[in-house]
């Protein structure tokens, strides 16, 4: 069940996200709040109780909660702006092919945590197969992939502008990595609980960026598609949220029963499939190049699996 809501509520997400975005690439801020507020108010009723207050009222409040506080808080700043500039990336020369491979490579940034945080040794297969992903998103970077939207004539700064920040989006993505499997390990599987705290916490945030958000929803009001009067473009974003709120559970149910790193290479699985969507169905950036580089870094990933893992005595 949780690899049915991962592979088919994640590339269906992909789908949904890649049409709007090249529709119009500044709508990116408004879709990640779309998708905060969405998947908050849908979680709310399983998270609030009634209780008797003076003069006999009944009012709202959460229920104890499993997690402190503070420890989703902390989960939020990365969760919110690895998403941020994920949806930036796309409006500075990023075609989304280049953007799936990227995320693939979560790989080296997990190896670094474990090591760090989690007191793991590496096998020698698992060492060279984080140096394949490793060159696979540097020849992938390299080999800057054109699409109809998406012109290789782009200022190059601009292109690495956004290399830069999906780079830092790889880092943040890491370390809310981290922070979930060692929650996880220590208050137990409460990701229904994760999920509601870090897209709560995050809504507040988007108050520094609210005139993005008008932006975004002024131009997919104005989307000349339409069907029975309502924009095509809002029906499309409402399968972007039900997409995203399938594939987060089946993420987070992931996170709290496996690793990191295995959670990573089921990610890395589903995105190689997505990777394929995008471009048969969307003719998505692609050069050899590309493809070499997207090959290193899913065969990388599928090397990984053949190293065990082991804690430092």
């Amino acid at each position: 069940m949780t690899l049915s809501l991962i592979i088919g509520g994640c590339c269906s997400n992909v789908i949904t996200f890649e049409h709007l975005l090249r529709k119009n690439s500044q709508v990116g801020t408004t879709m990640t709040f779309s998708q905060m507020l969405f998947i908050t108010t849908q979680s709310l009723p399983a998270f609030v109780t009634w209780h008797s207050g003076k003069s006999f009222t009944i009012l709202p409040r959460l229920k104890p909660r499993q997690v402190p506080l503070y420890q989703w808080a902390i989960q939020v700043l990365a969760l919110t702006s690895g998403s941020l500039l994920n949806n930036w990336a796309f409006a500075y020369n990023i075609p989304l092919s280049l953007q799936i491979v990227f995320r693939s490579s979560g790989l080296p940034v997990s190896m670094l945590f474990g090591l760090t945080f989690f007191q793991r040794k590496y096998s020698f297969t698992q060492v060279a197969s984080v140096i394949l992903v490793t060159a696979g998103v540097v020849v992938a970077t390299l080999s800057r992939p054109s699409s109809s939207s998406h012109q290789s004539s782009a200022d190059p700064r601009t292109y690495y502008t956004g290399i830069l920040m999906m780079t830092i989006s790889l880092f943040l993505t890491g370390t809310l990595g981290a922070l979930q499997e060692r929650t996880y390990n220590r208050y137990g599987p409460c990701w229904r609980e994760g999920v509601f705290y870090t897209h709560l916490l995050s809504l507040p945030i988007f108050l520094f960026v609210i005139p993005d958000i008008i932006q975004g929803f002024s131009l997919l009001e104005n989307s000349s598609d339409r069907l029975s009067g309502v924009p095509i473009s809002y029906l499309i974003l409402g399968l972007n949220l039900v997409t995203q709120l399938v594939c987060v559970s089946g993420v987070n149910q992931l996170t709290s029963k496996v690793s990191s790193v295995s959670t990573n290479l089921v990610l890395t699985a589903r995105k190689a499939i997505s990777l394929c969507l995008s471009v048969l169905i969307f003719g998505s950036g692609w050069n050899s190049g590309l493809g070499v580089g997207a090959s290193m870094v899913f065969i990388g990933s599928l090397l990984y699996t053949f190293g065990p893992t082991r804690r430092k005595s």
